[in-house]
């Protein structure tokens, strides 16, 4: 067999998932960093989402390994939610599905519809669907949203919730987790970068011997520089924009990530109790996660017959969508919640926090209005 080159080589206790992916390796052989992603996140037994509830503010009594937009402030799962119906109400108030990606504790979805309430019409011609594979998170949206007094189901299969009706689609932080690979440019040309067993058995990237066939678009890159190549994205967005163009609706994926400018640095990283962490040490124990490439969204959503808008920072977007009124109207109704809630408008919006870094992208019918906020 070919010998790989050891990138990344340390010493590692190593967890029971880490050890079925090291029997895995030495049996198969070398995985893809898609591969390991896919493992360390959904495996039935140990796979991080299939197991906990990741989400919470640090030393709270929710406890999580790190914290998202929804849970920092309910203006954000309002505003989207207003944002979807005005979508609806712009397409012509068709009989629709309201479909959620990833739906986390179900918080988004929670404060979207109350602030959906304001047109009941449109709670009336929806129907909820939330797509979400963990046992765990699922038994908690279903808690967090029993009152709700939405029609609403859950899936597993993304494909149950795109036929038929026009499709009105949020997804926060979702495409992040979804399984990239990684190329690294070498005097050979692009070599994958796999995850194999150093000589004490512990898991470690290494370079494949031989280059990719992949073609890689971008040029410039130095030797050492990193191309990520996100398919299940692209192919989602692609699937996604297909069944927008066909029955109308409207998406709004907001995530990390970067538009046209994206370099070759590497960007998968790994987050536990709110810190960063390694990726190879504790598989299903930590939160694994890669940066959006967004023109690569926008490109595939387009191959999918719809229309793509943006993407535009996350504060921006907010920002022209009313967060600052929201905000102040919340603070006359509650005065002494002022500190809080001025402090999780500035962490949505500044680009000290998440206004720059997290992008939206929008995703439309052909002859569509412009959606708010683009």
């Amino acid at each position: 067999m070919a010998r790989f080159r050891d990138t990344e080589s340390e010493s590692r206790a190593v967890n029971a998932l880490g050890q079925r992916i090291a029997r895995l390796i030495e049996a198969q052989g070398p995985l893809s960093v898609a591969q390991f992603m896919t493992i360390a996140l959904h495996d039935p037994q140990g796979g991080y989402y299939a197991t906990r509830d990741p989400f919470g503010a640090p030393k709270n009594d929710k406890g999580g390994d790190f914290i998202t937009a929804p849970e920092i402030s309910q203006m954000f799962g309002e505003l989207l939610g207003l944002w979807i119906v005005q979508c609806w109400h712009d397409q012509g108030k068709p009989l629709a599905r309201l479909v959620e990606l990833g739906p986390g504790r179900g918080t988004l979805m929670a404060d979207a519809l109350r602030a959906a309430r304001l047109m009941p019409e449109f709670l009336s011609r929806v129907e909820v669907v939330m797509v979400e594979i963990s046992p765990a998170l699922t038994a908690i949206q279903k808690e967090t949203l029993k009152d709700s007094g939405a029609a609403i189901r859950w899936t597993t299969q993304i494909e149950d919730a795109l036929d038929g009706r026009a499709i009105f689609l949020l997804a926060n932080e979702f495409f992040d987790a979804l399984p990239i690979r990684q190329f690294v440019k070498t005097e050979r040309g692009w070599c994958e970068r796999m995850v194999v067993l150093d000589e004490n058995g512990a898991l470690t990237f290494a370079l494949s011997p031989e280059p990719s066939a992949l073609a890689i678009a971008r040029s410039g890159a130095p030797l050492g520089g990193f191309y990520e190549s996100a398919q299940a994205s692209t192919a989602l967005a692609e699937q996604i924009g297909g069944a927008i163009a066909q029955n109308g609706g409207a998406a709004l994926i907001v995530d990390y990530g970067y538009g046209a400018e994206a370099g070759f640095g590497e960007t998968l990283q790994a987050v536990g109790d709110h810190k960063f962490a390694s990726v190879l040490e504790t598989p299903g124990d930590v939160d694994l996660s890669a940066h959006v490439d967004f023109a690569a969204l926008a490109e595939a959503a387009q191959s999918g017959g719809a229309v793509a808008c943006g993407p535009v920072g996350q504060g921006e977007l907010l920002e022209k969508l009313g967060i600052v009124a929201r905000g102040e109207r919340l603070i006359e109704r509650n005065p002494s919640a002022m500190h809080d809630i001025t402090r999780a408008v500035e962490r949505l919006i500044l680009p000290g926090g998440m206004g720059t870094l997290f992008k939206a992208l929008a995703i439309v019918p052909p002859g569509s209005p412009k959606p708010p906020g683009f």
